[in-house]
């Protein structure tokens, strides 16, 4: 930790209101890492030579959105200012005409959301909890759910963004364009890189409308296998479903829900498929109720609904006993994957739940002691890598033996270190954070 002297102190309060800066709380820490400031700038401007400031200084300053995924990640190797973007919340313009909307990084996505239903529109993103989370913060984490399958990832959706890089420089990209920065696509190269690059102030996205209706419904099957060739033969038919995912554990038979957006004649038709092919394919078919939340039903959010599995999965009372991890496997190891977890979490004594989407993005949650879930992880981890995929582990006991968030970069890492570089070559911003220490 470097100490932040007095002449920096008041150099960061000419800039920030005196409700703009406090020593940072034992409740700021990330990871277990104390900072010793948190400011809240209220413009891009004032974020951009807070930045510049901390920069000059070589302190390590660790971007904050609304907390909700703070913990994803490795511990920061070190944390001096932590930089909130709670007051960046504007919705800066939304032309509903062209389906675009710009936003600043601090705005929760259901404000986001309620504010585009106003004109029939929404932004086709389910992330954790949104009530909570950001912009920024689901941009730099790049946390995206079902819907992923029908309207693309985040890059899929954005089309500009403005970030302050550690020098206090704004550099815009894409969409509404100020300022360039020559050979980088800004918006695709921040979106995941969990604020590692630049600090994200605003974004500019690309719209879709909100459906009239939506219904879902639930496959029951008996096995893995029967899951992998029934999810398989859904994404080669001539069904037109914007969401498709499988659950699996260790207590009960697997389950896939498939969910079906537009009028109610074309949802009936869409129904009428689909009981015919789970009739051939001698499965179970029920219709799920409630539908899946949206901003003009989100007080049934506490509802049972297949649509809120992945929030499910992080509702565990012992976080001691507990890890969430993020898994990628080709959609056709479906089957092979649900078999490997099963064989590696039986022996160590881990119970284990999965959420699957037929992208072949998963999530995972092991419940065990710490030591159990450390040797579980590590190998499933290896094992998942020689077939091609990965694991990011999002949540890990605190207790847990040392154990790197992300895994093997491949041959990415130089050009990754080599970008990082170029934008922050003093390492200011969420320092270790990230694949290989960056």
């Amino acid at each position: 930790m470097t100490p932040i002297s007095a002449t920096l102190q008041n150099n960061l309060r000419a800039v920030l209101s005196a409700d703009q800066i406090r020593p940072a709380s034992p409740a700021d820490s990330i990871c277990g890492v104390q900072p010793q400031f948190l400011i809240e700038p209220a413009t891009e401007q004032q974020l951009a030579t807070a930045l510049r400031l901390a920069d000059e200084s070589q302190l390590a300053v660790i971007p904050r959105g609304g907390a909700s995924k703070l913990g994803w990640g490795n511990a920061p190797s070190r944390a001096d200012l932590l930089l909130s973007t709670a007051r960046l919340s504007r919705i800066v313009e939304h032309a509903w005409g062209d389906l675009t909307v710009t936003v600043e990084a601090g705005c929760t996505i259901e404000t986001l959301q309620q504010t585009l239903a106003e004109h029939g529109q929404r932004l086709a993103i389910d992330p954790l909890w949104p009530e909570k989370a950001t912009v920024g913060g689901v941009l730099s984490s790049n946390d995206s759910g079902a819907l992923r399958l029908r309207f693309g990832a985040l890059r899929d959706l954005i089309i500009g963004v403005t970030i302050a890089l550690a020098d206090g420089t704004l550099a815009s990209s894409g969409g509404k364009v100020v300022k360039n920065v020559a050979g980088y696509d800004l918006p695709k190269l921040v979106t995941g890189a969990l604020g590692t690059l630049g600090v994200i102030t605003r974004a500019v996205f690309r719209l879709h409308p909100l459906p009239r209706h939506s219904r879902s419904f639930t496959i029951s099957v008996s096995n893995p296998r029967e899951a992998q060739q029934i999810i398989l033969a859904i994404q080669d038919s001539k069904l037109a479903h914007v969401a498709l995912q499988s659950q699996f554990s260790a207590e009960a038979l697997p389950v896939i829900d498939i969910l079906f957006e537009g009028t109610e004649a074309g949802l009936d038709a869409q129904a009428s498929q689909l009981r015919g092919f789970c009739k051939s394919a001698k499965s179970s078919l029920a219709q799920v109720h409630p539908e899946p939340r949206t901003v003009t039903n989100a007080k049934a959010s506490s509802s049972p609904s297949p649509w809120n599995a992945r929030e499910d999965l992080w509702s565990f009372s012992n976080p001691a006993e507990n890890a969430i991890a993020k898994i990628s496997v080709l959609p056709a190891d479906l089957a092979r994957t649900v078999e490997l977890i099963r064989t590696v979490a039986e022996p160590s004594r881990v119970n284990w739940k999965l959420l699957l989407y037929a992208t072949g993005l998963g999530w995972l949650r092991g419940e065990g002691p710490a030591g159990n879930l450390h040797r579980a992880l590590t190998t499933l981890r290896a094992e998942l890598e020689k077939m091609g995929g990965s694991l990011a582990v999002l949540h890990r006991p605190a207790n847990m033996q040392a154990f790197d968030a992300w895994g093997s970069p491949g041959d990415s890492l130089p050009l990754l270190k080599a970008v990082k570089t170029r934008l922050d070559p003093w390492s200011t911003l969420n320092p270790g954070r990230f694949v290989g220490g960056i």
